[in-house]
């Protein structure tokens, strides 16, 4: 079985709710749902625009509920992280009483042979709601709602915090492993092409210029210095998990001797202003009692480029050399 690894991408935003969905979120919190006035028509959830003609709605809220019928549902056999619900459920279509849309939530039947087309279903209310659809834990069958208690909201919700996330696997090529291996011993494993002799980065897999693959027999250890053939400042924005508060910079390195350039590396002991190009510079790496605080983006150990205090290296075309 081929490696693989685990990645799982979160990022945290804010929207603003607006006069209908801020109303909808104010009232979960008071363990009500309600609906809008759409001529003749209650939809629930409310929108601020009619669906048939475009037409801003009068913000005419009514009670719905809180009990409702289901209409059609799809069972969760198996639910990720990403569900209402850590266990079988169902998601379903619940028209409540009082309103001529169908509502999607959660129906937590406890098995699927309870689930039925028609059937009547209330909430669950969570103890503690902040104004968000979640606050709704579940439908359940029956009449009656569930949970609840305390209060509502303070003040009117406007605004909704979401974690967003997304986790996904990558498999892991035998190249990638060896050198991964490679950098947790304090080295750079590269691939030489047997045809034309130019040389990869261990990740790289193949020859792109004799299309061949490459493997265990082409590794080849790359040089530890090299020269800066470019960079990049930043100006850190402050994001959940930015620990940078000042400019910084990351440097794409060309090893000596070989057509390897690696990038967005980082430069220890020189500050922004003084990064340049035709920089020389030496790898350095973490001892075993460093490694803990590494950053997780970088090669193994490594803890970054310090320059080496020879003269820099005078050549134009460094700038057109990129990873």
């Amino acid at each position: 079985m081929a490696a693989t690894v685990e990645s799982t991408i979160k990022f945290p935003y804010k929207r603003s709710l607006g006069p209908v969905l801020g109303a909808f979120m104010t009232a979960l919190t008071e363990q009500r749902i309600i609906g809008i006035r759409s001529g003749t028509r209650v939809i629930c959830p409310p929108l601020e625009w009619d669906p048939n003609t475009g037409a801003e709605l009068a913000h005419d809220f009514v009670d719905v509920g809180p009990a409702g019928t289901v209409e059609s549902w799809t069972w969760v056999a198996q639910p990720t992280i990403q569900h209402p619900l850590d266990h079988p459920f169902a998601f379903a279509l619940i028209r409540l009483d009082g309103a001529d849309t169908a509502f999607m939530h959660a129906v937590d039947a406890g098995s699927i042979d309870a689930m039925a087309t028609a059937m009547r279903v209330a909430p669950r209310w969570k103890a503690e709601r902040k104004g968000h659809i979640t606050d709704i834990d579940a439908f359940v069958p029956g009449e009656t709602p569930q949970g609840g208690g305390g209060g509502g909201a303070a003040e009117p919700v406007t605004m909704m915090d979401y974690n967003a996330s997304i986790t996904y696997n990558t498999p892991v090529p035998k190249n990638v492993i060896r050198g991964d291996q490679a950098n947790a011993q304090g080295r750079f494993l590269g691939l030489k092409c047997p045809i034309c002799g130019r040389t990869y980065t261990s990740g790289k897999g193949f020859c792109p210029i004799d299309t061949i693959e490459l493997t265990e027999e082409h590794e080849v250890d790359l040089p530890q210095t090299g020269v800066v053939s470019n960079y990049t400042i930043i100006m850190p924005v402050q994001y959940p998990g930015q620990t940078e508060t000042e400019l910084f910079s990351r440097v794409h390195v060309k090893l000596d001797g070989v057509d390897v350039v690696l990038g967005f590396q980082p430069l220890i002991d020189v500050p922004t202003s003084a990064v340049r190009i035709g920089m020389r510079v030496s790898a350095v790496w973490a001892s075993e009692a460093e490694r803990g605080d590494l950053d997780p983006r970088m090669e193994g150990n490594l803890i970054g480029w310090l320059p080496t205090g020879e003269p820099d290296v005078e050549d134009p075309d460094l700038v057109n050399r990129m990873p």
